[in-house]
């Protein structure tokens, strides 16, 4: 089956354009949203990914209607790939993973988003061990534990609330939940 996609980022933006559009190419379901490409969860989105079956083709007018991010559209085609589903782009031609062209030129672009990737990855493992160098070191600060014992006696009498042991000591009602329940 050929299934469209077509989405705008606001509720007054029009649809019509890219209807068209996939109608002239043959989709025999369009499936319409209005919504950011930026959110995740995107309901009509959802549901096209839900009701795919093996062969069938997914066209979009343009690549940013079904992903903003290398990263997002890379995952989105490995979906596809696993479910035996290939995405086109009328604009982008070289966006159809049913080609061997297509294919090679995803298998590119993946490359460099994984690349990307490690890049992004590499740069913040450099970054830790220099201001480990310097002396700094990350994570959540140490909490007093003469203080977390001060606060779990008073949580035990029952004689303050939990905001007033936070007054007194500093520990959060969630540190102070964690330990008790250690």
């Amino acid at each position: 089956m050929i299934i469209g996609y077509a989405r705008v980022s606001t509720k007054d933006q029009n649809l019509e354009r890219q209807v068209q559009d996939l109608k002239k190419v043959g989709c025999e379901k369009i499936y319409l949203e209005k919504i950011s490409g930026t959110i995740r969860n995107r309901p009509e989105f959802t549901k096209m990914f839900d009701r795919l079956s093996n062969e069938d083709i997914i066209i979009v007018t343009e690549l940013t209607r079904i992903s903003r991010s290398t990263k997002d559209l890379v995952e989105i085609v490995e979906n596809c790939k696993s479910l035996n589903v290939e995405i086109k782009s009328l604009k982008e031609s070289w966006l159809d993973t049913s080609s061997a062209h297509g294919k090679l030129l995803f298998t590119i672009i993946a490359g460099l988003a994984q690349f990307e990737r490690d890049l992004t990855s590499e740069r913040t493992k450099n970054g830790l061990d220099v201001a480990r160098s310097r002396g700094r070191v990350g994570g959540r600060p140490k909490v007093d534990l003469g203080k977390v014992e001060m606060a779990i006696k008073l949580y035990n009498s029952g004689e303050c609330t939990l905001k007033e042991i936070k007054e007194i000591t500093g520990i959060s009602k969630t540190t102070l939940y964690r330990y008790l329940g250690k």
